[in-house]
């Protein structure tokens, strides 16, 4: 190779290096939505998990919307994110010892999370929700392995959890936003107390609710915290009392004449 092509490479390899990739395209942008009643659709689910208090009144309880464990309407890596997760369904699952539908898995949320009851299935709230979430995971082909980058992840701390240390964390990072009695306001959720989630959610397990809070909280600086702190104001936040599941009480939908489907 001559010298001057030489130096042709080595400005061709430099100037490939100094490139950035190209920015992958948001898992939602409002204005790639269809037209139409499916983009409409859509756009209705995505709002009923942000607002959802505003929109599903008559079945939720808790003081909750979807996206306080959702975040960014469930677009957020290692926030509760749906992206993708519509292929894997109908899946396996353990607590409920058969296999599931999505439906099932959104009326877990309003059961357990909501404190609530779910919408029926072929209600137009439920369509909605699976809609959107469909719209998310679109390009994942079915059955893929999920993200490990995106998923929460079990992790352990180096010590084991204390809530002496978490109640010292919590008032420091956490009180300003959830309140020191953990009530929440009109814009952060209750984290303990009659309006919270209940004793069967997800949020309930102490790895799970500390991975999720080592990612995402506090809000102004997630990923401030150390595993272990995120341990301990977790154990702190879990050691008060919320409600308990009502295992036992029948949920069922309202009939439709033949006609309707």
């Amino acid at each position: 190779m001559t010298k001057l092509a030489l130096l042709f490479a080595v400005c061709v390899l430099a100037a490939c290096a100094g490139q950035s990739a190209p920015a992958q395209a948001p898992a939602y942008d409002e204005k790639a939505v269809p037209a139409g009643a499916q983009g409409d659709l859509i756009r209705y689910g995505r709002e009923l998990i942000v607002n959802t208090r505003a929109h599903m009144r008559g079945y939720v309880v808790a003081n909750l919307d979807c996206a306080a464990c959702h975040v960014a309407g469930g677009t957020k890596p290692k926030g509760g994110s749906f992206v993708g997760i519509y292929g894997q369904f109908p899946q396996w699952n353990a607590r409920a010892h058969r296999v599931i539908a999505l439906q099932d898995r959104l009326a877990e949320c309003f059961l357990y999370s909501m404190n609530g009851k779910p919408p029926a299935y072929n209600s137009r709230e439920m369509i909605a929700l699976v809609a959107y979430i469909a719209y998310l995971s679109r390009g994942t082909p079915v059955g893929a392995t999920p993200d490990p980058s995106v998923k929460l992840t079990e992790f352990a701390p180096p010590r084991r959890a204390s809530v002496q240390r978490g109640s010292a964390i919590y008032a420091q990072q956490c009180s300003a936003c959830h309140d020191a009695g953990g009530a929440g306001s009109a814009a952060f959720p209750p984290l303990w107390g009659p309006t919270s989630f209940n004793g069967g959610a997800g949020m309930h397990r102490l790895w799970r609710m500390a991975a999720f809070v080592r990612y995402n909280m506090p809000q102004n600086a997630p990923g401030s915290l150390t595993p272990q702190e995120a341990y301990d104001v977790s154990a702190f936040v879990l050691s008060h009392a919320r409600p308990k599941f009502q295992g036992t009480r029948l949920v069922g939908f309202p009939e439709r004449p033949a006609k309707y489907f």
